[in-house]
């Protein structure tokens, strides 16, 4: 019999994968993934938690019900260093840098379809599956059904190799019918909700959990229309371009000319640059530079070639032509003007819906 290990992370997707599995006839089991330990890493707003025990400890009883509801073996294992040296090191250094990395992308790179895999095949296992909305065909990876919840976004950077040991079991449902499912079975995860925002940070506030590892560096809040300074900031790192709220300058402009928005930051000058209005040009942008392509595609495109590509995650796709400059770096002309393009964030090339992977944005050119 053909066995699969599933990542069961106490959540609905999850355990309805493992569900989907056994019923096609797969020896399943099922193993809980622990990524953060909060007291052995100094954060010291670990146990500042709405309860008795931290939201990890819940996911895991959750994951250990749905196993005993199911019949399964569970595992738990521990990949707390794993993802330390390789996602929140890097999670970290980026912010100081001024950018804003994506550290979902590297947990799945580096943990579930690395670590974890590993893991997987030394106990016996054929495949690995998870509960992420995508789909596989002809070695392709292609977006979820559920065009809403589609997660290709967050496995651009996996390999073909990793994909071919690897299941996406409710790629082909909508969320909703998921969460019949699992009602169905009677599984106590079926209203749980989805959870939300970065693993290691989770509900609480991001500004004040940064502080924990990047010291604050106050310095000037600049309108980039009229170089007037218009505020007071806390450190240029705790910001992204695009943002919106936490600016703490909404009493000092004229609110008839619209919020404030960020647009751009110098980490030397500690200058945090500001325009009023949704619709400003420094908000939107149409050429960029992409670095460390992960590219699942049969050739790399030396011309200009169109293809779809999102930004962040949801973003409906756009217009794009790309041409690869060298092995790993990709220069991308937008056909449109997109708002709020981020370095450090992920572009992700799609041609319809195949997935064809990712890199880094580097430069907004």
């Amino acid at each position: 019999m053909t066995k699969v290990i599933v990542g069961l992370s106490g959540g609905v997707d999850s355990a309805v994968a493992a569900y989907i599995l056994k019923k096609q006839g797969y020896e399943v089991v099922g193993a809980f993934m622990r990524n953060w330990d909060s007291l052995a890493n100094n954060d010291i707003l670990g146990n500042n938690w709405n309860g008795d025990i931290c939201p990890q400890e819940v996911d895991y009883l959750d994951a250990k019900k749905v196993a005993e509801k199911l019949d399964i073996p569970l595992l738990r294992v521990d990949f707390i260093k794993e993802y330390w040296d390789y996602v929140f090191t890097y999670f970290i250094e980026e912010y100081k840098k001024g950018r804003t990395p994506n550290p979902d992308v590297l947990c799945n790179k580096y943990i579930k379809f690395d670590a974890f895999l590993k893991f997987a095949l030394k106990h016996g296992a054929d495949y690995i599956a998870t509960g992420h909305y995508a789909r596989k065909s002809d070695e392709k990876m292609l977006k979820g059904l559920d065009q809403n919840k589609d997660q290709t976004y967050f496995l651009c950077l996996l390999n073909q190799a990793q994909l071919d040991k690897t299941l996406f079991p409710i790629g082909d449902l909508e969320k909703s019918e998921v969460r019949r499912i699992a009602t169905e079975l009677g599984l106590e995860v079926a209203t749980k909700k989805d959870s939300t925002g970065i693993c290691f940070i989770g509900e609480r506030d991001f500004r004040k959990f940064l502080q924990n590892y990047i010291p604050a560096k106050p310095g000037k809040i600049i309108d980039k229309n009229t170089g007037n300074v218009v505020g007071e900031h806390i450190g240029v790192m705790y910001y992204t371009l695009g943002q919106r709220k936490g600016l703490g300058i909404g009493g000092i402009a004229n609110h008839a000319s619209g919020s404030w928005f960020v647009v751009g930051k110098d980490i030397e000058k500690k200058e945090l640059y500001v325009v009023q209005g949704d619709e400003s040009e420094y908000l939107y942008h149409d050429h960029l530079i992409v670095k460390e392509m992960n590219w699942l595609g049969k050739e790399k495109p030396t011309t200009w070639t169109k293809f779809g590509a999102k930004f962040r995650y949801r973003q409906k796709d756009e217009e794009v032509l790309i041409r690869f400059i060298d092995d790993t770096t990709v220069e991308i002309k937008c056909m449109r003007k997109v708002r709020a393009i981020t370095p450090g964030q992920m572009a992700v090339i799609y041609d319809n819906d195949h997935c064809l992977g990712g890199g880094v944005i580097e430069e907004i050119l």
